[in-house]
């Protein structure tokens, strides 16, 4: 009972800091607006729940359980311990070394950071996939649904496809959609090969442009799109749109990464203009509104009775076959049926001409706009797209009258990327207050947090070699890894503070001693971490794909900080402590100096 609370008295203020810092870690993830607040606003609230909870155990029933099942033992050092003194020993010896190493890993996360690939959310494999056709503007209803079938007969012989659904005539006339079921992920091949066989086997069904992307759980924006990101054109002057939306779109076409291309600017759609011959129209006895109605009866699905069954009623709809509907020679078999039942060709009032009109006049706000969507290929990232998409539109050099921007989930990441160095500038400067308070130290919280750096070495590191982005799940990873990596260096200075006072120490002792007798919290503390972190790593199945960057940036992490923080520490630990004596000498000096007048 004795040794229990013992330790404790020895450990509490270490678990009230390491419990503290954790907290303060999530402060900027609470303040952190848009989507990317709203769904991690939860996730920060609960792991806070969750540590104060751990808190209170470790500080009660931890203490209560290890006085009941924990028995004393004297055994010699490990074979690791005697080999970690021999090599902190050297290291203390050679602190000009340890100190190149330490600022060269500073450096090496500068460098790290600028070139990893970016990205948003991670593109999941979730076993569905949607996709997008895209005829010609001038191609009619009739003919996109004859084209549809095809397409949808040629998915349907893919052996990865179980199902797949469209319809057609929900947005333009000259559009369809499809939602594509796929086998279980065991059974079939990545999605991204998948969604290039599907490619190489719709391109033989002419005048059509199919679009795939796979379905997201987390995906921005509300505007329908082909494709998973978004660029809008705006302007407000319309024909300046449609003169520059081709030369911008043969522009995205031309860049290396991106994949369906494609653009919601219709402004060529067919259109048979009928123009009316009132002085004919008149010598014939046939006003205006007449020829109006007899096209609403041929062509406008006029609805001209209803038949009332038992059960049922039917309406009864009026128009001409549908074999004449598509074709305008139709026009010169319609007769109008004047007052005195005298039959008139059409063709002798009025003649018509074949021109082009919008099919959709799209806006943003009050602007004219057309997106241009995009998919990226595989091994691109969102970063990249980006900076490839905003040197091309550099090239361009678009007139002052349009402005073009990313929309959606691409304009999101843009926003986010821009505020991660300030997400992790407020955690640490969250983490340095509350460390401050809690030490009345300004030099030692700088003590814990030069734990850090090498941890994001290594989790940068582990993205890279895994091929995987540096997403908004590898930065909530890389918030935990500072809230875990930390505790290595608290372990440390708590209890080489606590011996310098109660045994007389000097620092260089106190800290040698602290680092041996911390040696096994602190490896079980991060094999524990880690082999927590693993299965996140390498889960499989559906959707796994937006957690392996929490777990391979968190299990990166701890690996290289865990190579460098057991001799980094002690050695900026005294050599903080150097630079604390030496002001000290310094404001005395200043202190005592007599006063002249």
């Amino acid at each position: 009972m004795a040794a229990a609370l013992q330790g404790a008295r020895e450990v509490g203020f270490t678990v009230l800091s390491m419990s503290l810092s954790l907290v303060a870690v999530f402060i900027p993830v609470l303040f952190m607006g848009g989507i990317v607040g709203r769904l991690f606003h939860e996730f920060a609230v609960t792991l806070t729940v969750a540590v104060a909870i751990s808190l209170v155990v470790s500080l009660t029933v931890t203490p209560m359980l290890a006085a009941r099942w924990l028995r004393p033992q004297t055994r010699p050092a490990p074979a690791p311990h005697r080999g970690y003194a021999r090599s902190l020993n050297w290291a203390l010896a050679h602190p000009k070394l340890m100190l190149l190493v330490f600022f060269s890993t500073i450096a090496l996360n500068v460098y790290l950071y600028a070139i990893v690939p970016k990205g948003f959310f991670p593109t999941q494999d979730t076993g569905l996939l949607v996709g997008t056709v895209q005829a010609d503007q001038a191609v009619s209803f009739q003919d996109v649904s004859a084209k549809l079938t095809r397409i949808v007969a040629a998915v349907r012989k893919n052996p990865a496809v179980e199902n797949v659904v469209a319809f057609t005539g929900g947005g333009s006339t000259n559009s369809a959609f499809m939602f594509m079921a796929l086998k279980p992920e065991s059974q079939r091949a990545p999605i991204a090969t998948l969604t290039q066989q599907l490619r190489k086997s719709l391109a033989s069904v002419p005048g059509v442009q199919v679009s795939m992307f796979p379905v997201q759980d987390i995906r921005a924006g509300g505007r329908p799109s082909a494709a998973l990101y978004e660029y809008t054109l705006e302007a407000s002057d319309l024909d300046a749109l449609r003169l520059w939306e081709p030369k911008v779109l043969r522009a995205f076409r031309g860049i290396a990464g991106l994949s369906d291309v494609n653009s919601d600017e219709e402004s060529g759609g067919l259109q048979l203009k009928l123009v009316v011959d009132r002085a004919a129209a008149a010598r014939y006895g046939v006003p205006v509104a007449l020829i109006d109605q007899t096209l609403n009866d041929a062509f406008g699905q006029r609805l001209v009775s209803t038949i009332y069954a038992p059960l049922n009623q039917y309406r009864v709809v009026m128009e001409v076959a549908p074999q004449y509907q598509q074709q305008q020679s139709a026009l010169d078999s319609i007769y109008v049926i004047t007052a005195n039942s005298q039959r008139v060709p059409l063709s002798a009032l009025a003649h018509y001409e074949l021109g082009t009109t919008p099919l959709a006049v799209n806006h943003q706000g009050l602007f004219a706009a057309s997106t241009i969507s995009f998919n990226l290929d595989k091994g691109v990232s969102l970063s990249q797209a980006q900076a490839r998409i905003e040197q091309a539109m550099a090239d361009i050099r678009l007139p002052g009258t349009i402005h073009g921007g990313f929309q959606g989930t691409a304009q999101l990441f843009a926003d986010t990327l821009k505020n991660q160095p300030l997400f992790l500038a407020m955690a640490l400067l969250a983490i340095y207050i509350v460390l401050g308070v809690l030490y009345e130290s300004t030099l030692h919280p700088l003590t814990i947090l030069s734990t850090l750096p090498s941890a994001g070495v290594g989790a940068v590191l582990a993205l890279l070699f895994f091929r995987t982005e540096f997403s908004i799940i590898a930065l909530i990873g890389v918030f935990l890894l500072i809230g875990i990596v930390k505790k290595n260096a608290i372990l440390m200075i708590d209890f080489a503070l606590q011996i310098e006072r109660e045994q007389q120490l000097d620092p260089r002792a106190a800290i040698f001693q602290a680092a041996l007798r911390r040696l096994r919290p602190i490896l079980m503390t991060t094999l524990a971490a880690l082999f927590t972190a693993l299965p996140l790593a390498f889960i499989t199945g559906n959707g796994a794909e937006l957690r392996q960057p929490l777990g391979i940036s968190i299990a990166g992490g701890l690996v290289f900080s865990q190579l460098l923080t057991l001799y980094t520490t002690p050695v900026i630990y005294l050599e903080l402590d150097r630079l604390r004596q030496w002001s000290a000498r310094r404001w005395q000096r200043f202190n005592l100096r007599p006063m002249t007048v």
